[in-house]
């Protein structure tokens, strides 16, 4: 997740005034930077990974798993134990880590406290740094909480309570049929991107995955499950417009998309020209990798016939007008 400050996002009426402006002064930030940083010689490597942690609450009495909403709570006393750390060599070795929040209100993100370099012995630090982590954010869990390193939670969505504590769906920034605001980060951005997205576009996001069939699936699947009430203008898109495809699986909210999680490896080359190999390299690779850890099949209880989160991300904040898309 990219960098959090304070401040008053905008509405999108408001902020487009600033589109060409905003666009005029990235590039030539862009080229500042550059210039500043073409020649840039570093020591050594440097990189790291990042985990993304989903936060599950489980009901033993009535055998339910539940997305546990507290996390910023968790966050808070994490944020305690880093800055205690800072103040304390001894202390900073047992506390290696850092903590950010992310999209959904369930959600962990844990990073080592300083970057790893080129050394063999740093490979061997990252296991036990993950460890670490997990450890660390147990500590400040509830007895029936668990931080579970899942790609995409597969009841996401379902009618039911499937929240720690319960909220029913809809609310004035995602508008969805079948997810609360609530899972939302607290902070002011998340919200407001949801909402401007949603403005954007002229109608919420509607993401489609293929439904996996099998011998007692229907052809075609129309899913009985997406509500028919129009608490919004644009649900009634969902069936009598077309938003919801036949033979997928329908979802429209941002949290679809942002609300899974990876694991991510940030590298620092030592210059350009290292940065371009290191590029390079990772185009034949990353595919073949995803493929090999393909762990999202699941979308609103039903099985898809894809396994990759991307295209459900890619759809999640396709901010696109219908010009844009084509369709007008």
């Amino acid at each position: 997740m990219g960098l959090l400050s304070l401040g008053t996002p905008m509405h999108w009426d408001e902020a487009k005034k600033y589109a060409d402006h905003v666009r005029a002064h990235g590039i030539i930030q862009f080229l500042n930077l550059w210039e500043a940083t073409k020649n840039s010689q570093k020591d050594c490597l440097l990189w790291g990974d990042e985990i993304e942690y989903m936060v599950v609450s489980y009901d033993e009495e009535n055998k339910k798993a539940k997305l546990s909403l507290r996390v910023w709570e968790i966050l808070q006393e994490l944020a305690k134990e880093e800055e205690e750390a800072a103040k304390d060599p001894a202390k900073k070795l047992l506390v290696n880590s850092s903590w950010h929040p992310e999209y959904g209100r369930y959600m962990l993100e844990g990073t080592p406290g300083e970057p790893y370099m080129g050394l063999p012995r740093d490979l061997l630090e990252v296991e036990r740094n993950m460890k670490l982590r997990r450890e660390l954010a147990c500590k400040f869990m509830k007895p029936n909480e668990v931080p579970i390193t899942l790609t995409s939670y597969p009841r996401l969505g379902c009618a039911g309570e499937g929240l720690d504590p319960h909220h029913d769906p809809h609310g004035p920034a995602a508008r969805s049929l079948f997810v609360p605001d609530d899972i939302i980060n607290a902070h002011a951005r998340f919200p407001t991107l949801t909402a401007n997205i949603r403005r954007r576009r002229g109608a919420k996001v509607a993401i489609n995955m293929p439904i996996f069939h099998d011998k007692n699936t229907p052809k075609p699947f129309i899913d009985p499950t997406i509500p028919t009430y129009n608490d919004y203008p644009e649900d009634k898109n969902a069936i009598e417009q077309g938003a919801a495809l036949p033979d997928h699986i329908y979802m429209d909210a941002m949290a679809f998309g942002m609300g899974c999680c990876c694991l991510q490896i940030t590298f620092q080359a030592v210059n350009v020209e290292e940065a371009r190999k290191i590029y390079d390299q990772m185009a034949p690779l990353g595919p073949i990798m995803l493929a090999l850890t393909a762990a999202a099949p699941i979308y609103r209880g039903y099985l898809s016939d894809v396994d990759c989160r991307w295209n459900v991300i890619a759809q999640s904040v396709d901010d696109r007008t219908e010009e844009e898309r084509g369709l007008k």
